[in-house]
């Protein structure tokens, strides 16, 4: 077994080791361990390990320590996703935060003139994946002959999606006597072949497989059909209140979807994926970490070096496809000595999948029956209960007790208990629903829309708020009357703004019109997307609210 090192134990600039520190990371793991040394001595290396390892830092640490102070391009990094090529830049600009790094993600769904102008001001770190990097190259944009460092970071899965001739004509514009990286979790022959063609006595290190035992955890599934997936998830959440839950979905796609849902009834949520600018991930992040959201939606590829303490549930929304994934999403929660507990929803189609799992973890997934509306109703009732003692134990109910006087004058003490049971499941958790949605989902919701703590971001009038730090607030002359919902708000502007719906904010909804909190720095974007644009088919009209607010 490797023994980790400290971070000053690998000859790294301190710049480096200042922003290590300020990440909270104490030691370098095991490939970490080996790898900075050998990359910082100039060696190629090819590394084998699985996903969760820490090989971004293996690879970007050597890369930053080596920087010339130039503004041309001195390292690339190829990733198969775009998920991954954000998230690798991201991480390269916080190891990098005292060094004045230039590092820019490049990838195919976002404006070429966008990365364009990023490339023209000079920078030192490319992350990108194999077809934008070449449609760059090939107009010119792009310059590799000053390149000092290649990496090719998740190797196999390039090859898997047919990606080899476009690494070897990105190669081919590189100097002789670059220094050649490969990441990879397995080494299959063709990818030995590319290693011998284009790398110099490469230095192999291979960490072994984690172990896949999760004995902390409690680990139940449900079958669902794919369209109760939803109402299913609501239950289940209503039912078990999580303290602090991560959801797993398999695409960005989904996550929008999902968390623009919950949000819609009430859950204190947040989405996360590779969409998202670094600004958007620390902001979520920060409010997840300081329990401000309680359920974090988020992919595989977003949830990487994810380390948050007491995550109490981990729910698998879609079941992954690769039966590791599922060790290292459940590894989040029962830490410390403490039990966790994963809920999985799978279909019919996808047992297989969960006997893949089975197979790998050497256990079995119980199998549970998803909470029936009593079941829930009662759970319900039970927070209730309990917020009502917990306001009595905290001794501030002096102002009300001479209202509560009043009232036990002409009622019986367990009628108004009941009565105030009740206020507290019918108006303080329960969230009103647009008509215009499935007539399933309302009727679900009618005894599924309850969560403990959960805050309203959607609004149906009343007074305004204040705007969270960053945040602008939009004007939209469609309102209720409309039967406009908040998700016909959040797809028109993803839609037309090409923004994730996830960085949308607060709605508010009135009769006639409505309000939208976006991002300060989208709001230009989304501003110039929506006009003269239309949400459900009716012309809209999208000003910055402040000036109505003038009118």
């Amino acid at each position: 077994m490797t023994e980790s090192k400290r971070f000053d134990e690998l000859v790294v600039s301190r710049p480096i080791l200042r922003a290590v520190e300020e990440l909270g990371y104490e030691v370098a793991t095991p490939i970490q361990s080996l790898t900075v040394p050998l990359l910082i001595a100039g060696k190629d290396v090819i590394g084998q390990a699985q996903t969760g390892t820490g090989k971004t830092a293996a690879f970007a640490i050597p890369i930053l320590n080596d920087l010339l102070d130039r503004r041309e391009v001195q390292a690339i990094i190829l990733t198969p996703t775009r998920e991954l090529a954000i998230q690798v830049a991201g991480e390269i600009h916080k190891l990098g935060k005292f060094l004045r790094v230039k590092a820019v993600p490049i990838y195919g769904g976002q404006s070429i003139e966008h990365q364009l102008r990023a490339l023209s001001r000079g920078v030192q770190v490319v992350v990108g994946t194999p077809g934008r990097v070449m449609d760059l190259l090939r107009r010119g944009s792009l310059r590799l002959n000053k390149i000092r460092t290649f990496v090719l970071d998740e190797a196999d899965e390039m090859l898997d999606m047919g990606f080899i001739e476009d690494i070897e004509f990105i190669l081919g514009q590189t100097p002789a006597t670059r220094q050649t990286v490969l990441f990879s979790a397995t080494m299959p022959l063709p990818m030995r072949e590319l290693a011998k063609k284009y790398m110099r006595d490469p230095e192999y290190i291979t960490i072994p497989k984690q172990s896949l035992t999760v004995p902390q955890i409690r680990q139940v599934y449900y079958e669902v059909s794919e369209r109760d997936k939803v109402e299913g998830l609501c239950r289940l959440l209503d039912t078990l209140s999580p303290d602090l839950g991560l959801v797993f979905c398999r695409t960005k796609r989904i996550v929008d979807q999902l968390s623009a849902t919950l949000k819609e009834r009430g859950y204190s949520a947040e989405g996360l994926h590779g969409d998202l600018t670094q600004q958007q991930r620390d902001r979520v992040m920060k409010k997840f970490r300081q329990r401000e959201i309680e359920l974090l939606i988020a992919t595989d590829v977003a949830a990487r070096g994810l380390d948050v303490e007491n995550i109490s549930h981990v729910i698998n929304f879609d079941i992954p496809q690769d039966p590791e994934s599922y060790v290292h999403r459940i590894g989040r929660t029962g830490r410390a000595g403490k039990e966790g507990m994963a809920l999985t929803l799978v279909t019919p189609r996808e047992q297989n999948l969960r006997r893949a799992i089975e197979d790998l973890i050497k256990t079995r997934i119980r199998r549970e029956t998803m909470p029936s509306t009593a079941e829930t109703q009662e759970r319900q009732r039970e927070l209730a209960r309990s917020y009502l003692l917990k306001a009595i134990n905290r001794h501030e109910l002096g102002d009300y007790r001479p209202a509560a006087a009043e009232l036990l004058e002409s009622h019986e003490p367990a009628e108004l208990v009941a009565a105030a049971l009740k206020v507290i499941v019918d108006q303080a958790f329960h969230v009103v629903t647009e008509p215009a949605f499935h007539e399933r989902e309302t009727a679900s919701r009618e005894v599924s829309s309850f969560s403990s703590r959960r805050r309203f971001n959607v609004r149906r009038g009343g007074n305004r708020s204040e705007v969270e730090e960053g945040m602008v607030r939009l004007f939209i002359n469609i309102g209720r009357l409309d039967r406009v919902g908040p998700g016909d708000i959040v797809g028109a502007i993803a839609g037309e703004a090409g923004v994730p719906g996830e960085i949308i904010g607060r709605i508010e909804i009135h009769d006639r019109f409505s309000f939208v909190e976006v991002p300060e720095e989208s709001a230009h974007q989304i501003l110039e997307a929506m006009h003269e644009n239309t949400i459900k088919g009716r012309p809209v009209s999208v000003e910055p609210a402040q000036l109505r607010d003038q009118a």
